[in-house]
């Protein structure tokens, strides 16, 4: 049986789907008596890993009012509408703003509450 070189093993993997490269792995597990997912941890805890990390996407955002705007009473009634302050407490967070009006809200509340804040008159960002 002829060698082959490392390029025609990664092409020869290129052809297997999935499923089948998830067998020849469980496969050569069992041939050779190791753990293919050691090696892949190591080489993720080099370069890879900071790479990964920086395509993950963010899943807990801050609210941030950076200015009230024109319309304060609209913005006020909004941070009410959007926590569970009172008036005055949430009166005291637009008048102290740049401040958080929500912080370590999902994706998808945070940029509903942008939206509502702005719509308002509000300058907002999500950090």
């Amino acid at each position: 049986m002829a060698k082959l070189s490392s390029e025609e093993l990664i092409e020869a993997f290129k052809e297997l789907t999935l499923i089948e490269l998830s067998e020849f792995v469980k496969k050569f597990e069992e041939v050779f008596e190791v753990t293919a997912a050691a090696p892949v941890a190591v080489a993720a805890a080099g370069g890879a890993a900071a790479a990964v990390e920086e395509v993950e996407e963010k899943d807990s955002f801050d609210v941030i009012l950076e200015s009230a705007g024109e319309k304060k009473i609209q913005v006020i009634k909004e941070v009410r509408a959007l926590t569970s302050l009172g008036l005055g407490e949430a009166k005291a967070v637009v008048d102290s703003a740049p401040s958080a009006v929500l912080e370590g809200a999902n994706k998808e509340t945070a940029e509903k509450a942008k939206a509502q804040l702005e719509e308002a008159g509000a300058t907002v960002t999500l950090k």
